[in-house]
């Protein structure tokens, strides 16, 4: 089993599942950009959706792109570690690669909903790290909606409708960050990371290490 060495143990760790959720516009995307940039441990899971392929994506490497009847019969083989309809669409994670991560040591990112997180943690709760990032206000959310440039005034009052319902779920998180600066708020999201893969259970050998360590004792 390849599994990874972290430098601050010395030893194999088992990998992690981080999910960073967040209404639209509140940088949950931005932070996954940087949080992989910063560290080369982590990469970001790729999901398998029924959406259309956008200009400049890649199979494979965005998304699985699949049409409807795969999709379905990835759900009914129990392909998926959790999967959810959004903006008519479905998307799902894979569960074959999440598994492999884990038992490599790799640590894996994901870009997900309240509701995606929740199927997450049933199935792989013990490994997974929930994050959720709140905007400083709900005008300030408005703000960077707008200044995004992307939506209708249509879609900004949806998004910021969604907004209130997708931050009720904060309290289902394990940590809760509030985002007003991202480089703060990445820093924040570092040090949780770190503290995360240095938690007992994640060590991988720790046992045989502290037996060798202490010896036979009379």
């Amino acid at each position: 089993m390849d599994q990874s060495v972290d430098p601050s143990l010395g030893r194999a760790r088992r990998g992690l599942l981080i999910v960073l959720s967040s209404p639209s516009g509140a940088g949950k995307s931005t932070l996954s950009r940087m949080l992989m940039a910063a560290d080369d441990e982590i990469s970001m899971s790729v999901s398998a959706t029924t959406r259309p392929k956008r200009p400049g994506e890649q199979d494979g490497v965005d998304y699985h792109f699949v049409d409807d009847p795969e999709f379905d019969r990835l759900i009914d083989a129990g392909e998926f570690v959790e999967w959810a309809p959004v903006f008519g669409y479905r998307y799902g994670t894979p569960k074959a690669p999440v598994k492999a991560a884990l038992k490599d040591g790799r640590d894996i990112l994901f870009d997900i909903d309240w509701q995606g997180t929740q199927q997450l943690h049933a199935a792989m709760g013990e490994d997974l790290v929930r994050i959720f990032l709140l905007p400083p206000s709900m005008g300030e959310l408005e703000r960077r909606l707008q200044e995004r440039g992307t939506d209708s005034d249509g879609v900004i009052a949806d998004r910021m409708s969604r907004a209130a319902a997708e931050i009720s779920h904060w309290a289902e998180y394990d940590y809760v960050l509030v985002n007003r600066d991202a480089a703060s708020c990445l820093a924040q999201v570092r040090t949780i990371v770190a503290a995360e893969r240095l938690k007992r259970a994640r060590q991988i050998g720790l046992v045989a290490f502290v037996r060798d360590l202490v010896g036979p004792q009379h």
